[in-house]
């Protein structure tokens, strides 16, 4: 099983997904972690990234969805922001992708970025991110005001039927 949960930074992409790969006895993967140096310094920086930086990046990320699922499966966590993006990273998987959506206040989201400390993504590029996502008509919505244990459980039952 592919699971990817997707959405805009800090809606707890990387939180939800690593305990429900755990939960579902799944490798966890974060697609930050496959950034470029060159997309990190330019959100470092404070600058969004266009299609033409995500590009490479999505591409390398579905060779990568269709090796773990070719190995049992994953739970990747991604931004996913459109839904050409969503289409890219599903594209060489051979079944079906299970996408969980999550979305949140902007006041929640802006509140856990400027708590977090030592990531790349600067807070201003949040509205960006807002702007860009194109919210998907499928897959697992998820409210995230609820605690991400709460989260984890109603998703892992769902995933599981």
């Amino acid at each position: 099983m592919i699971v990817i949960v997707c959405g805009v930074c800090g809606t707890g992409k990387s939180t939800i997904g690593n305990q429900l790969a755990l939960e579902l006895d799944l490798p966890f993967f974060d697609a930050d972690d496959f950034h470029p140096q060159s997309n990190l310094q330019k959100m470092k920086n404070g600058s969004p990234l266009n299609d033409s930086d995500r590009q490479p990046w999505l591409e390398n990320l579905s060779l990568n969805l269709a090796n773990w699922e070719n190995k049992g499966g994953a739970v990747l966590a991604c931004s996913g922001l459109k839904e050409s993006y969503r289409q890219t990273l599903q594209g060489k998987c051979s079944g079906e992708v299970k996408w969980i959506v999550l979305n949140g206040p902007r006041a929640l989201l802006l509140e856990r970025l400027k708590d977090r400390r030592g990531h790349f993504f600067d807070p201003n590029l949040l509205d960006s991110q807002l702007e860009t996502f194109e919210l998907p008509d499928y897959g697992y919505w998820v409210d995230i005001t609820q605690r991400p244990d709460e989260i984890v459980a109603s998703l892992s039952q769902r995933l599981q039927k």
